[in-house]
């Protein structure tokens, strides 16, 4: 049976004043299922050709941090005591950050795992090219 989830993408914003980005991950959540996670995917090459100055390690611990949330819990620190919805809801939320979410996205699925992994090919990870 299929069922509802909302989605949106992470996107590294080096410089919000120049508002250009790439797509570092994807967050998915389905409340018919209580599933909340995130796939990330940091592209270090392109963001280096955003930003050569940019530190992609604290970059990479900011999605990493994401991560920690959907998954809930004390090492999420408090925002991982909230239920699912409140944690997808701080996590989409409009911020002018290095860090910022997409608007929200919905769709119907029967798998939220394997959805969370077409969105992240589809969405975040380099095209794949024709013969290469």
């Amino acid at each position: 049976m299929r069922k509802l989830f909302e989605y949106a993408l992470l996107r590294v914003v080096p410089r919000p004043e120049r508002g250009e980005f790439i797509n570092a991950g994807v967050v998915l959540y389905c409340p018919e299922e209580d599933f909340l996670d995130a796939r990330i995917h940091l592209d270090r090459e392109r963001l280096r050709a955003l930003d050569p100055e940019i530190d992609r390690e604290a970059v990479l611990a900011h999605l990493e941090s994401v991560r920690r949330v959907c998954a809930g819990g004390e090492d999420a620190g408090p925002l991982g005591r909230l239920s699912a919805r409140e944690r997808f809801g701080r996590l989409v939320a409009p911020r002018s950050t290095v860090l910022q979410p997409s608007p929200v996205h919905t769709g119907f699925t029967e798998d939220c795992a394997a959805e969370l992994e077409r969105l992240l090919a589809e969405m975040v990870l380099p095209p794949v090219r024709p013969g290469g």
